[in-house]
């Protein structure tokens, strides 16, 4: 699936619309600052603990709550010049003119699903706010060729790159991705300068015991990473699985405990600038 994915032409098979979900305003979780976040339908992996399954499928879907009565639609075609009017709409919250520093002001973020399959449209979204002052954050999980990055070089405030496991067999299997294209991509970032901050689920079962966090850091050490984000897994999406019909299959998995939290936070101090979400 990954494989496939990756050999699609850059935009993702819209030449010039945005395949949106949703956008969120007012976003304090997905990069400095206050943010606008515009989820983007499509993704190219299938972790099978990700709380937003509905923008894994680039098909337009509901979600059905019987109990609320309430259907949600996610999944819809809009230009460019739409999403950025709509993302203008919170430009006073930005900080972009009261002195606060440049690596701490919201703006946009992009998000998925997999945004960079959505590639050569979403940078022209990217360089139409920027023109106005607006930064963007990019939120991927770096499975992709690396032309899909080139696009965003030097027009982006951060990459946030998520960075799962650091077993091959377990990257191909559990998540349908290719680990070795995900350290290249890491690794040029990084090598070209771009601003990087590797974001690390922490996932009971997956990544969370001391041998695997071992081959995490050799790995991200290796590809020059300074910082990391941990981001203990928990299951508020679990919702939204049953809105969809589908199986949840970390409905059972309890949130890693405080304990598991601060052995894997004290090992990844001891090569990176750490941080815990």
């Amino acid at each position: 699936m990954a494989a496939e994915a990756s050999k699609r032409g850059p935009d993702g098979g819209a030449n010039d619309l945005l395949n949106v979900s949703c956008v969120q305003h007012f976003s304090t979780g997905d990069g400095p600052g206050i943010r606008t976040t515009v989820f983007l339908k499509g993704c190219n992996l299938h972790c099978p603990w990700c709380h937003n399954p509905e923008n894994i499928s680039p098909l337009p879907q509901t979600l059905v709550y019987p109990q609320a009565d309430k259907r949600v639609s996610y999944g819809r075609r809009r230009s460019v010049d739409d999403v950025a009017a709509e993302v203008l709409e919170d430009l006073e919250f930005y900080g972009l003119n009261d002195g606060t520093p440049a690596a701490q002001r919201g703006g946009l973020t992009l998000s998925g699903g997999e945004p960079l399959l959505q590639s050569a449209v979403a940078a022209v979204l990217v360089r139409t706010l920027e023109a106005r002052g607006v930064p963007a954050v990019i939120d991927t999980a770096g499975c992709v060729r690396w032309q899909y990055f080139e696009p965003f070089l030097g027009h982006v405030q951060a990459f946030y790159f998520d960075y799962k496991t650091g077993d091959e067999q377990r990257c191909r299997e559990l998540l349908g991705g290719d680990l070795s294209l995900i350290r290249d991509n890491l690794t040029r970032l990084l090598a070209a300068g771009e601003p990087v901050r590797v974001r690390i689920p922490l996932i009971p079962g997956v990544n969370t015991d001391i041998a695997a966090i071992e081959q995490i850091c050799a790995q991200l050490t290796a590809a020059g990473a300074g910082s990391v984000d941990l981001l203990p897994f928990h299951r508020l999406g679990s919702g939204k699985y049953a809105a969809l019909g589908i199986d949840y299959a970390y409905k059972n998995t309890p949130p890693p405990g405080a304990d598991v939290i601060d052995a894997a936070r004290k090992k990844y101090e001891q090569y990176f600038d750490c941080r815990v979400e």
